[in-house]
């Protein structure tokens, strides 16, 4: 019997739209399953809801120091939080509406509901009025992504939330303790000190953003100190208890109380009702779905995208994965590679990554040369006054292919755009430096680091011969 569409996707975040987007762009007669709103995590509880919110503790900044660029600001500048949720609000239902417009233009099937398989080209749809739907496709691709994970000695409290609750929390807290020091506890403490939140970092491993290049880390470490927030590293949280309306960590000898903790140690497939068995997918021990290059499970005809199958945890990820499932599932041959995503982190100041680290080529003995630039030397920088951070260019000794490139300060996080297109062409450092860059600007400290790892930088002193 012929089932009802070509593909079916189960899940409407940044990989799920996409793949059913890009499936209708080839001609599939498509459908997409999605329980909650368009969007994702990405778009309703992760990525837009805290840049929007770190848009609003950058406004607050640059007003509050407006006079260090000759501007007279009269009366005192604050945050109002009421109309900064109303302002994320706003920005996320401009978004879902945009993604629902999109889905319509391409002639998608947008279904609401929870999904579970009945079998391997089968899933029936609760809806929300209490009935079911089965629908039928040739091939499914499961996009149902990722949720936030919680150690199971931690209570469950109003006063312990998840980032989920806390873009959603009623007023702007004192203080705050964020359980993990990874990119969504890191960036949370930022924007809230920003706000004149007392924050504390506590993350288990011997470095914030453990998988950041430790240089970079370690410059974060001490800029988040600068602006007043505590980062406790190498420390283990051993219980947490509710006390006199606060939050408290035991951490062998030391305890640290908040008016709120954030736990941010991590997140979960979200598999649980997909009855993944009953069309054949197998999961690993943590969950997740395993997949090929070309997005393909065990189970033929099923694809799987995004958080769910323990790649990279980034929307942009989730996107490239949904075009290669799409295209795969009709037909043509497609790879994705997980090995030159930028990675983009919002804090103060933002960083920007591609490629591989100093401690990774370490790792894996490779031989390498480095060049760096400081945007204190740049002129736009000093211009708009954001000098902290740098720009570092990672190259094969041998080669001079560059290997990574890494940015701490201003606009990192589009500066690395250049580095990831670059890389993906297999770039030399050499090439890279010659490429002119315009003047002035930001970019520049790209072209300064790539010259430097062959200690051409005019525009920085001289290195001291080893």
């Amino acid at each position: 019997m012929k089932s009802d569409y070509d593909i079916c996707v189960i899940g409407a975040g940044p990989g799920g739209y996409v793949a059913a987007i890009r499936a209708g762009q080839l001609g599939a007669k498509v459908a997409i399953v999605e329980k909650d709103f368009p969007g994702g995590t990405c778009l309703n509880c992760g990525c837009i809801p805290t840049k929007t919110f770190i848009a609003s503790a950058e406004a607050l900044k640059i007003i509050r120091n407006a006079s260090e660029f000759g501007v007279v600001v009269e009366g005192e500048a604050r945050a109002d939080w009421k109309s900064m949720l109303s302002r994320k609000n706003e920005v996320v239902g401009k978004l879902r509406l945009g993604i629902l417009s999109l889905l319509k233009a391409g002639k998608i099937d947008f279904i609401e509901g929870v999904a579970k398989f009945a079998d391997r080209k089968k899933i029936v749809v609760a809806q929300k009025n209490g009935k079911e739907i089965v629908v039928s496709a040739e091939k499914i691709i499961v996009a149902s992504g990722s949720e936030p994970a919680a150690p199971s000695f931690i209570p469950k409290d109003k006063r312990i939330l998840t980032s989920t609750e806390l873009l959603d929390i009623e007023s702007i807290p004192k203080s705050l303790l964020a359980l993990g020091g990874g990119v969504i506890g890191c960036e949370f403490a930022c924007m809230f000190s920003a706000l004149g939140t007392e924050v504390t970092v506590i993350e288990m491993l011997p470095q914030i953003l453990p998988a950041v290049d430790l240089e970079l880390s370690n410059y974060l470490t001490k800029e988040m100190a600068k602006g007043g927030i505590k980062v406790i590293t190498g420390t283990k949280v051993e219980k947490v208890s509710l006390k006199n309306n606060k939050v408290v960590c035991q951490t062998g000898d030391d305890e640290f109380s908040a008016e709120y903790m954030l736990v941010a140690v991590g997140r979960k497939p979200v598999v649980s009702g997909l009855n993944l068995e009953k069309a054949g997918v197998r999961v690993d021990e943590k969950g997740f779905v395993r997949v090929d290059s070309k997005c393909r499970t065990n189970a033929p005809g099923v694809y799987a995208i995004g958080d769910v199958t323990g790649r990279i945890q980034l929307a942009h990820l989730a996107s490239a994965m949904g075009t290669c499932a799409a295209e795969n599932a009709c037909g043509k041959n497609c790879e994705f590679r997980d090995d030159l995503v930028p990675n983009c982190i919002f804090t103060s100041p933002e960083i920007g990554a591609v490629g591989l680290s100093e401690q990774d080529c370490e790792n894996r003995k490779i031989k390498y040369k480095v060049g760096k630039f400081p945007f204190a030397a740049l002129g736009k920088a000093l211009a708009i006054n954001e000098t902290s951070g740098f720009c570092k260019v990672i190259a094969d000794a041998e080669t001079d292919q560059a290997l990574g490139v890494h940015i701490i300060g201003p606009h990192a996080t589009d500066l690395i755009a250049e580095a990831a297109t670059a890389m993906n062409l297999e770039i030399t450092a050499e090439s890279l430096g010659k490429a002119i860059h315009a003047h002035p600007t930001l970019a520049e400290a790209v072209m300064e680091a790539a010259h430097d790892v062959h200690g051409r930088c005019v525009h920085a002193p001289p290195r001291r011969k080893k």
